[in-house]
């Protein structure tokens, strides 16, 4: 008589994830049947109530979508709203959005590195065991944070749902006087974040690489961060933005709200920063590019464990991009904060690299401008697969850990992609049988 031996590990509510989240992983006689990141969150139909909205009300209220990166969702809806209408906005314009976009990422990778994501690798249950312990660097962490916002502050009026952001640009413009008052705070986080990219850089690594595909944009000779015209793959694969729709296909997974991205004719693939820097990091600036050569870090990285240290070294280099954009800035006194982005019908599509990765926006327009059609595709959709592979691939390979152990390591494989689950939830089908 033969005895099936099953083994399921189970987490009910994800700690220190943006979100509501759960995991599950089966194991029947040895070999992994089932790894799930349930995503449980409701719904929240923000592309059903954009349909039939203005298309000047888009950047506001996608940015609604979250609060830790509301710009990239600005930001995106911006350019596909732009797309759409036949604009293009260039020259300091463009050099502000970057910066705003550099104090979004200053805040939320300071925050996920240090209340998020490093706890997992010094023993702590939470950032404020972590605090306890590892006080100065809780605050060097939240003094980097706190610059982040205050920049977001001065360029979007506030940090939490900018709203000085609007198609075409932005209602005001900062004088030079502001910007340039803010240097001594940038220059005193660019100290702060190489000492961040010290630390971590000197955590304990699992020994793991993925085979993921990885897929970010393509700004040219800058790192991505604010948009890009193309999408790039580490397999050499190059596409339009306007043809993510046609490249990437969504389904329905039964365990979650959110839905499930593929590329089309691939399956499963990684937006983020590991993607970001295997397919970029010849593109940043010198002091980011130096940290990461100390850190430890080589042309590539595909260790999902080490992502904390590509976070930290991109916190360098956008903290290098906002002082070179405000040293740079020498606004026209007769130059009008936005140009004119006239409504007509047609479809725009525009993305950006929030924190977490590839974000993309699709929209149609009736000639009045009104929205007919929306659809937003968040980094976390998109990365779901990808985790849920990591997990099977970590429990296979690490079946001598006790259950506590094995599930804290599964926890751990998927705060490395630091998910926003709340940006992830879209929409579940509804089965309804009457008798």
């Amino acid at each position: 008589m033969s005895h099936v031996h099953e083994r399921t590990l189970r987490v009910r509510s994800l700690a220190r994830v943006e979100g509501e989240g759960a995991m599950r992983v089966k194991l029947v006689d040895g070999r992994v049947r089932e790894a799930r990141l349930d995503i449980y969150e409701p719904p929240r139909f923000f592309e059903a109530f954009l349909r039939g909205r203005a298309y000047t009300e888009a950047p506001d209220i996608t940015a609604r979508v979250c609060g830790i990166c509301p710009v990239a969702y600005q930001t995106s809806a911006c350019r596909a709203m732009e797309d759409a209408c036949g604009v293009r906005v260039q020259g300091q314009l463009a050099e502000l959005r970057r910066l705003l976009y550099c104090g979004e990422w200053i805040e939320s990778h300071a925050l996920h590195i240090h209340l998020l994501h490093a706890p997992d690798f010094l023993g702590c249950p939470d950032g404020i065991a972590l605090a306890r312990t590892h006080r100065a660097e809780v605050e060097r962490g939240l003094a980097v944070k706190r610059i982040g916002n205050a920049l977001m502050e001065l360029l979007g009026g506030r940090a939490i749902h900018p709203v000085n952001v609007r198609l075409g640009g932005f209602h005001r413009l900062p004088t030079r006087a502001e910007l340039r008052a803010f240097t001594p705070s940038l220059r005193q986080a660019l100290d702060l974040a190489l000492e961040t990219t010290a630390w971590v850089a000197g955590f304990a690594f699992p020994e793991v690489s993925v085979d993921h595909r990885l897929v970010a944009l393509d700004q040219g000779d800058r790192y991505p961060i604010d948009g890009g015209d193309l999408v790039r793959t580490d397999a050499g694969d190059v596409f339009e933005v306007r043809d993510f729709e046609d490249r990437v296909r969504e389904h329905q997974v039964p365990h979650s709200t959110a839905l499930h991205a593929e590329l089309v004719g691939v399956g499963r693939y990684l937006t983020g920063p590991l993607a970001r820097y295997t397919l970029h990091s010849s593109r940043l600036s010198p002091q980011a590019a130096a940290a990461a050569r100390e850190a430890g870090l080589g042309p590539e990285c595909r260790n999902p464990f080490r992502s904390i240290v590509v976070r930290a070294v991109e916190t360098v280099y956008a903290i290098e991009e906002a002082l070179r954009i405000v040293e740079d800035y020498d606004p026209d006194p007769s130059r009008r904060p936005a140009v004119d982005v006239p409504p007509r019908a047609g479809r725009g599509s525009g993305a950006s690299e929030a924190p977490r990765g590839l974000l993309y926006h699709g929209y149609d327009l009736a000639a009045d401008g009104v929205i007919t059609r929306a659809r937003i595709v968040p980094p976390t959709a998109q990365n779901q697969a990808a985790i849920e592979t990591d997990l099977s691939t970590l429990v296979a390979d690490h079946q001598d850990l006790d259950d506590a152990a094995l599930t804290a390591l599964c926890e751990r494989a998927i705060r490395n992609h630091d998910p926003c689950i709340s940006c992830a939830a879209h929409f579940l089908d509804l089965h309804v049988e009457r008798t």
